[in-house]
């Protein structure tokens, strides 16, 4: 009993010692940790996406330090004279991620084009030929027309089934998503695309232009998602590309074997005709010879 009693005051007495150690130790520290000021950059007013900071659009602030990520920036000088990438609004703390040393440039998905492909806008003449205004900028969409040619016919060309969208623009010049959203912006009509914008191989563009005077363009959906997802189904049209051209380059091929048969054929027969003619006037001559 003695035993089982003592061990109960060692525990009782531990127990004790322990929330001594936590209370008056560990504690003050925690608090200590929480309460700890750190000085950061935070902004002051509203700065648009691709615009210039300045020193007057922000501020430092001391904040408590526990938790703060390690990508916000904390020193004005770093923020300074950097363009934003995104929308940043008051009250918000920069995020290297946020900002960027270069200006960005206007209608940025026309940068990346090296001679090999085209970029072309066809016109959305209906609110349903545009996919009720809901199409953005990465969709994989099929392009078809309605009431093309002299046949007044629906085609749906092979060599447009899988085609990326890069802009969608309103009848303002402005594409869709450079429009601000505020009160005032969902109070109003919104203002529906005019355009699609489309980034396509020569051939293809050749097709859209087609397809644009002689018919009405509609836009199908295809797949909205990752841009690894979407790479997938550029790649099979591309295949199906390629395909179309080395099946034109065989009939070609066929073609001219054809033409230079038909060649060497009319040849031989204007060879024996020749050859007629002449045996015919030696003939002729032989006679005249007797007579």
């Amino acid at each position: 009993m003695k035993k089982i009693i003592r061990n109960r005051t060692v525990l009782g007495i531990a127990s004790i010692v322990l929330s001594l150690i936590i209370c008056f130790g560990l504690t003050p520290l925690f608090n200590q940790a929480i309460s700890e000021k750190v000085a950061i950059a935070r902004i002051t007013e509203n700065i648009q996406k691709g615009e210039l900071i300045t020193s007057k659009m922000i501020e430092t602030v001391e904040i408590g330090g526990y938790n703060l990520p390690d990508t916000i920036l904390r020193q004005e000088e770093n923020i300074i004279g950097n363009y934003a990438l995104t929308e940043l609004h008051t009250g918000d703390y920069v995020l290297n991620s946020k900002i960027s040393s270069k200006p960005l440039a206007n209608y940025e998905y026309l940068t990346d084009f090296n001679g090999s492909e085209r970029a072309i806008s066809v016109s959305i003449k209906s609110f349903a030929a545009g996919l009720s205004g809901k199409l953005e900028p990465g969709d994989i969409v099929t392009v078809m027309a309605s009431d093309f040619g002299d046949m007044r016919e629906t085609v749906s060309p092979e060599a447009l089934q899988y085609v990326e969208v890069l802009a969608v623009t309103a009848g303002t010049g402005l594409d869709t998503d450079e429009y601000e959203i505020d009160q005032e912006a969902i109070e109003k009509d919104k203002e529906l695309p005019a355009t699609v914008t489309l980034k396509a191989t020569y051939d293809q563009a050749k097709l859209l232009a087609e397809m644009e005077a002689k018919g009405k363009i509609h836009v199908v959906f295809v797949y909205r998602g990752t841009e690894e997802n979407a790479a997938k189904f550029l790649d099979e049209q591309r295949l199906i590309l390629s395909e179309s051209i080395d099946e034109a380059q065989k009939d070609a091929n066929e073609l001219d074997v054809t033409n230079q048969e038909d060649e060497v054929q009319g040849t031989s027969q204007e060879d024996e005709v020749q050859g007629t003619s002449q045996e015919v006037g030696e003939q002729l001559e032989e006679d005249n010879d007797e007579e």
